[in-house]
């Protein structure tokens, strides 16, 4: 049996605007808008922003866990990495159980720029809240979390 991408396209192709893909992409942009000029105040990238908000939450975290959590492929989060270690934001070390495993710590200056910039991340969401309003916020918090966990569960 043929997979889907490889079937024969019989039906045309839904208009550019319909395009899930595009949509969830242009609404992150419109969303990233609102938040990026407190990160690039203080020097990050939204990457490197999700990786230190995922270690604030957290005692310790796998190189792959912080990949898996944060979206971010491995080769980037290494560089992420060693950018955020160097500024002295984290702490890095070898797994003793397993050596090939690295894991990662946010350092007290790292939780002190976490707490720095939690104030104005809370404040843009409040904004976007007040924008969306908050019912459509909870619905939407819901619906793209059983989009993630349907697609996931199939393997997709």
């Amino acid at each position: 049996m043929a997979s889907w991408t490889t079937r024969p396209l019989t039906r045309e192709l839904r208009t550019f605007d319909r395009s899930l893909p595009g949509r969830l992409l242009k609404a992150r942009e419109a969303v990233m808008r609102k938040f990026l000029p407190s990160l690039r105040e203080h020097d990050l990238s939204p990457q490197q922003w999700r990786v230190l908000r995922a270690l604030a939450e957290t005692e310790q975290m796998d190189a792959s866990e912080i990949a898996e959590r944060c979206s971010i492929l491995l080769p980037s989060l290494s560089r992420i990495l060693a950018n955020l270690e160097g500024r002295k934001l984290i702490s890095r070390k070898p797994c003793r159980e397993d050596q090939r495993r690295t894991l990662v710590k946010i350092s007290a200056k790292g939780r002190a720029l976490v707490k720095k910039i939690a104030p104005y991340s809370e404040e843009r969401y409040d904004y976007i809240t007040a924008r969306f309003g908050e019912k459509n916020m909870t619905q939407l918090y819901e619906l793209l979390g059983e989009l993630i966990e349907c697609l996931e569960e199939e393997g997709a």
